[in-house]
């Protein structure tokens, strides 16, 4: 069962709500938060690009870490934040395309990671990790949430909802493209109990997003214990809880470079060979992905868009594949770009490029119609179930398989590891 804690949050002040969050440190290149602080020097980007204003390091320098550390200490005694006076959960409620994505802020354990009871669909990289738990270490802090799902059969989300329904929030920051971030915090003992007792009755939380995030809090853990300097702060990190089904998630569309040495027709003759293959009159390119002619969990479905044409391509689900064989990417991945294409590393060969699905298809047909790439795949959506269905078969799931939406804001609440 999973077990989560309240936590005495560090936060903006109600003015400094207006500065101080920023997308996560992962979503923006240094040279971009740069140009960030050059507009608002009370950013978070701050302490969480701190390369960001040290262009002639290297990255990973001690330096980098250092500054880290010296600008959330400043960003501290300028009065930027707050610290609440007692343990408390929060409600972070986002607000986008006029719909509500409303989650619970809390701490979750380090130890339950590491049982799997916390569970994992992707992989992680070394030097990723690496930096993160530096960057935790030094800083001494949680500045950014895990994004983690859980399967509510418990009216868990709507309980949510109700309390903050119930209240007016007690930070608001708007984004420049018009999406409203609200924080909600939970201080009633009435409610901090129930909410607790609501999600010891479920078995497991899943990583949406977020599991570098999560792997470089179990190294601190790990470091500080064996440094002989653990607290019970660092047994626990700081995560945002989504109901699986109040969240929504886009697939990571592939655009490839060359067919090979195959003109159009013979790529599409040899990809005959392997799906049923229908001519679509009419696309709109105002989307982010093509609705499905043929419908169902009978098929895999994947779109092509090749020389001003748009095709849909469908096969058979296997029904004896397992739950990584099961996904669309993969039967993209297994027979087309790897058999068909010799892209065998998706990671790392230049040949292919991913486009997040938020994107509207026509920033893809203008690439493709320009020469930039041969052809496009356009993905339909992964389901949450399919990503809980990954993660229970301890599986990995294939390179860009889900883009979640909403996307968090890291500094409506921070953690400190005290």
């Amino acid at each position: 069962m999973v077990t989560i804690y309240p936590f005495k949050g560090l936060r903006p002040t109600e003015e400094s709500y207006k500065f101080v969050p920023s997308v996560p440190y992962d979503v923006i290149s240094a040279e971009e938060a740069a140009e960030e602080i050059k507009s608002n020097d009370k950013s978070l980007l701050r302490v969480i690009r701190p390369d960001a204003e040290l262009p002639d390091l290297d990255p990973h320098d001690d330096k980098i870490y250092e500054r880290a550390a010296e600008m959330f200490d400043k960003m501290k005694a300028d009065g930027l934040f707050k610290e609440d006076n007692s343990d408390s959960y929060y409600i972070y409620r986002i607000t986008l395309a006029g719909a509500d994505y409303t989650g619970l802020i809390s701490c979750v354990s380090v130890d339950e990671y590491k049982k799997n009871i916390i569970k994992k669909h992707e992989l992680t990289r070394y030097d990723k990790e690496e930096d993160r738990t530096r960057h935790i270490d030094s800083v001494s802090a949680h500045t950014g949430q895990v994004f983690l799902l859980y399967m509510d059969e418990n009216s868990v989300h709507k309980t949510l909802c109700a309390i903050a329904d119930s209240k007016n929030p007690d930070g608001v920051y708007v984004s420049k493209s018009g999406n409203v971030h609200k924080i909600f915090r939970v201080t009633d003992a009435s409610d901090i109990e129930k909410i607790t007792k609501m999600f010891a009755e479920i078995p497991n939380l899943y990583i949406a997003d977020g599991h570098h995030r999560a792997k470089s809090s179990a190294n601190v853990y790990d470091r500080r214990l064996a440094e002989n300097r653990l607290t019970p702060d660092a047994e626990k990190f700081m995560a945002v809880l989504f109901a699986h089904d109040s969240v929504k998630i886009y697939g990571y569309h592939r655009l490839v470079r060359d067919l090979a040495g195959l003109n159009a027709d013979q790529f599409l003759s040899d990809l005959s060979l392997r799906f049923k293959i229908t001519p679509i009159k009419k696309v709109d390119t105002k989307k982010n992905f093509v609705p499905a002619i043929e419908k169902s969990e009978d098929f895999h479905v994947i779109h092509l868009y090749l020389e001003s044409q748009w095709y849909e391509l469908t096969r058979p689900v296997d029904p004896s594949a397992d739950a990584i064989e099961r996904l669309d990417v993969s039967v993209l991945q297994n027979l087309v770009l790897d058999d068909m294409l010799a892209i065998v590393d998706p990671r790392g060969d230049p040949r292919i490029s991913f486009v997040g699905g938020i994107a509207p298809l026509a920033d893809i047909v203008k690439e493709v119609d320009a020469g930039e790439f041969s052809a496009a795949f356009i993905m339909q959506p992964v389901t949450a179930r399919q990503v809980i269905d990954v993660a229970d078969a301890e599986l990995i799931m294939p390179p860009k398989s889900t883009w979640f939406e909403p996307k968090l804001l890291s500094g409506m609440v921070i953690h400190e590891i005290k």
